[in-house]
């Protein structure tokens, strides 16, 4: 599998051979990739309510009142989930646990799978290079937004996936909005799916295969 090379101003470079391992997934099964979003979103769930019981509850150790001749109904403290302000039955609570297990092969399945699908729609673009004179945020604005001009595909949000050497993209690129930029050794599932268009640096590449295809699981796909 082949995709265009281009440089940072958008000028066509010719092609680079792109593994189909992981960028041309002829079977891509949606039903794999809702599951593993799903444990993913699940895992970054937040749990913030959470309600007292009828022991967290402050007050109630003295007995309301006695416990025959005032035509009241028995009762023994006003933390009870019967008594306005007392203890919650059964409510949500803070050590609630939303974490959905996903193996590795079906992860790993799914970062191809949305790769693949990047690469057949165009939304894939390999640039050879994305040279700073200093990492500064309105550079790089600049660059990426004369290179979304002239490749209208790419869409107006960007996943940026750098090598270990181009260091000094990330912190240029942190203050911008829907631009996300990502090491090819720890690739993000939900960032790749949420943008609009993938660029890749050429030698990123090489450090993507050397990552994820180590996996035995994985080759076999």
């Amino acid at each position: 599998m082949q995709a265009k090379v281009y440089s940072q101003s958008g000028e066509d470079k010719g092609t680079v051979e792109l593994n189909s391992k992981i960028f041309g997934l002829e079977k891509i099964k949606p039903e794999v990739v809702h599951q593993t979003v799903t444990s993913l979103l699940s895992s970054r769930r937040n749990v913030v309510a959470s309600t007292k019981t009828k022991g967290e509850v402050r007050g109630g150790g003295k007995k309301p009142h006695q416990q025959k001749g005032t035509g009241r109904a028995r009762a023994g403290s006003i933390r009870s989930p019967l008594w306005r302000g007392g203890g919650i039955t059964f409510g949500p609570r803070a050590n609630r646990n939303f974490e959905r297990k996903i193996n590795k092969k079906e992860k790993i399945l799914t970062l191809f799978s949305v790769l693949s699908d990047k690469a057949k729609s165009g939304q894939l673009v390999v640039l050879d290079d994305l040279a700073l004179s200093a990492p500064k945020t309105k550079e790089l604005a600049g660059k990426l937004k004369d290179l979304q001009a002239k490749i209208p595909a790419l869409g107006r949000s960007l996943t940026i996936v750098i090598s270990e050497k181009q260091k000094d993209l990330v912190r240029a690129g942190k203050n911008l909005p829907n631009i996300n930029i990502l090491s090819a050794s720890s690739l993000n599932i939900l960032q790749l799916l949420s943008a609009q268009g993938v660029v890749v640096m050429q030698d990123a590449l090489a450090g993507i295969e050397k990552t994820y295809l180590r996996n035995k699981a994985a080759k076999g796909n």
